[in-house]
């Protein structure tokens, strides 16, 4: 059905483009793209993709708030650029990491593959090496590939600083969950909540659920003070995506600006194995209700001149095959 709309519109209007429609049809969220780019094309044209704000979905709570059972245990650091806070019991630290941990699956990610991962404590985790940088040229710009719910200087040394969390009790998933933590240099007077899921290919994958998925909950701060920030803020804020470890990536709309902190607060976001956003269910219990809005005027006009297209191949085709001359 699909192919055969994108047929009649090119036939009426070869040279436009036309963006992506989302039909609703019996409360349930259908995607129509007519006109689709893979991902691998885009790359080759761009080293950065922009994720748009709007794939945003609100949402006031973490995934295993929804899932139960916790966020897992504290992550003891075993490497990073604060010698000092290495192997603290408490979790506490500044600019460390942990691994290599085991994945427990396969991950293919920006063409290679890995089964481990090193969990970062500033706001990533990444494959290959642990990365204790902590001001962020965007996730494209680490050294090493990388998934970033929220790369900034994050310090969980302050006495009202939560720390980062593992959880890997699930198969073919992995939880890592910053929960309430603080900023550099030792700051704990504002604290921000996010969390990462991952999944591997043996994952059974619920509706409106990716392989990816980023969680935020409050996020009061987006800049330590060692990447220009004051009070949490100014200097070089915090960034949202992914990179390659050599400058391609995908990043969120407003990494690296100021206000990126309210951009994604009380929000989250699924991705698909492509790193392409995972648009939500809506109409069921437990997800946003569907949107009962009217078509904008340039849709609504597209759509026409579709029907008015298909009447009139299938009048050709109908004087056709009686032998009638056309006119």
């Amino acid at each position: 059905m699909k192919v055969f709309l994108v047929r009649i519109l090119l036939g009426g209007i070869a040279a436009m483009r036309i963006a992506a429609m989302r039909v609703k049809v019996a409360g349930i969220a259908l995607s129509t793209a007519f006109v689709c780019l893979s991902l691998a094309n885009l790359r080759a044209d761009a080293a950065v993709i922009t994720i748009p704000q709007s794939a945003l979905t609100p949402s006031t709570q973490y995934y295993t708030d929804i899932i139960g059972g916790g966020i897992g245990s504290v992550v003891v650091m075993t490497g990073g650029g604060n010698a000092a806070n290495v192997g603290l019991a408490s979790g506490r630290n500044d600019d460390g990491f942990s691994g290599p941990i085991p994945l427990g699956f396969t991950l293919s990610f920006f063409g290679n593959s890995y089964t481990t991962f090193f969990a970062n404590n500033n706001g990533n985790i990444s494959f290959g090496a642990g990365l204790a940088q902590f001001t962020p040229s965007g996730p494209q710009g680490a050294s090493q590939p990388v998934i970033s719910p929220f790369f900034a200087d994050v310090d969980t040394r302050g006495a009202l600083s939560g720390v980062m969390h593992l959880r890997t009790d699930i198969p073919n998933e992995i939880i890592v969950t910053w929960d309430q933590v603080g900023y550099f240099g030792a700051h704990d007077d504002k604290l921000d909540s996010f969390q990462l899921v991952l999944r591997g290919p043996g994952f059974v994958v619920p509706p409106g659920e990716g392989a990816i998925g980023f969680f935020w909950k409050g996020m009061q701060w987006e800049t330590g003070d060692a990447s220009g920030g004051s009070g949490g803020f100014g200097g070089t804020p915090g960034a949202v995506g992914f990179g390659d470890g050599v400058s391609n990536g995908e990043v969120l709309q407003g990494s690296i600006q100021n206000g990126i902190a309210a951009v994604v607060q009380n929000h989250e976001i699924w991705f698909d194995p492509n790193l392409q956003p995972i648009p939500p269910i809506c109409g069921v219990p437990g997800t946003p209700p569907c949107s009962t809005s009217i078509p904008e005027p340039s849709s609504m006009a597209l759509l026409i001149i579709g029907i008015v297209g298909l009447a009139a191949t299938l009048k050709w085709r109908t004087r056709q095959g009686a032998g009638l001359p056309s006119r």
